[in-house]
């Protein structure tokens, strides 16, 4: 299966986790709550919304970018020829899916990152707190930082703080809040594919609802020896109560998929995410690179 332009957002926003009830949305309801928008947003949106109500085993655990495989797509194009549209109109809502997709959902979480009442957890994840108590500080990277919530937390413990996210103004917030409290923190704003994440480098990786285990390899490679990395996302259990669109992870699959590290902990629990309004399952994984 061809993988067309896989980013950052499409393997954690997006990531990534947007998540509302499981209730389908039929063709006429999404239509009818997609109208107003511009024709690019509303091909964007319904592509969306056809994603995530596809079984995991089909769209896979990441995101939307992740998700614009060519196979997915030539079931995306039957769908909408099946709604009614003409062949030329589906070729440019394909068009604006590849060509428009990342930067529309970067400003898509821009604005869920930059609401006045924040959806989520604005807290360090409490499963990151308590898995680096007693770490002496050192290196860390927070992939897919948002509005740096463990980011600027983790400078707070004396962590040198490294964090990336495609979506500029979240991490303009971040930026913002370390100036105020008089924290240094490295920002940049860019993709999974354009990050350099180095070689023995980071003493902590912290993928926080960034995905299942879609980076392993490159977090195995780029932890030093002794680095740790912590993981929290959802289970795939968490469908059965809601619509989520990524971070995803199957039973047992991160301590299968991060074979090169020694397991610390790992558990899947029906807690409260910090990306969702209601407690459901999730995972939760730590693990070491052994010393060499």
């Amino acid at each position: 299966m061809k993988r067309i332009g896989m980013t950052l957002l499409g393997m954690i926003w997006l990531i990534a986790l947007a998540s509302v009830p499981a209730l389908p949305q039929t063709r006429e309801e999404t239509e009818k709550r997609i109208a107003s928008m511009p024709a690019d947003q509303r091909a964007f949106e319904r592509f969306r919304v056809w994603i995530s109500g596809l079984p995991v085993a089909d769209r896979g655990s990441g995101g939307i970018s992740d998700q614009r495989t060519k196979d997915l797509l030539e079931k995306y194009r039957v769908w909408l020829k099946e709604g009614g549209f003409s062949d030329s109109d589906i070729s440019a809502q394909i068009a604006t899916v590849l060509n428009q997709g990342d930067r529309m959902e970067a400003e898509r979480w821009n604005r869920y990152f930059t609401a006045e009442k924040p959806a989520f957890n604005t807290n360090a994840n409490a499963f990151l707190v308590e898995m680096i108590k007693g770490r002496k500080p050192g290196r860390a990277l927070d992939v897919a930082m948002g509005q740096g919530r463990n980011t600027i937390w983790l400078a707070q413990q004396g962590w040198d703080v490294t964090g990336f996210d495609p979506a500029d103004q979240a991490v303009g917030v971040a930026r913002e809040n370390a100036a105020r409290l008089r924290l240094t923190i490295h920002t940049e704003i860019t993709t999974m594919e354009r990050f350099e994440f180095g070689e023995s480098k980071w003493n902590l990786i912290v993928l926080s609802y960034a995905g299942c285990g879609q980076l392993a390899r490159q977090v195995e490679r780029a932890l030093a020896p002794g680095g740790i990395v912590v993981v929290e996302a959802f289970h795939t259990d968490a469908l059965k109560s809601m619509k989520i669109g990524g971070s995803l992870c199957q039973t047992g699959e991160l301590p299968h998929l991060f074979q090169g590290l020694r397991s610390l902990h790992y558990e899947e629990p029906v807690a409260q995410p910090d990306f969702a309004p209601r407690p459901v399952r999730i995972v939760r994984f730590a693990a070491e690179k052994p010393e060499q």
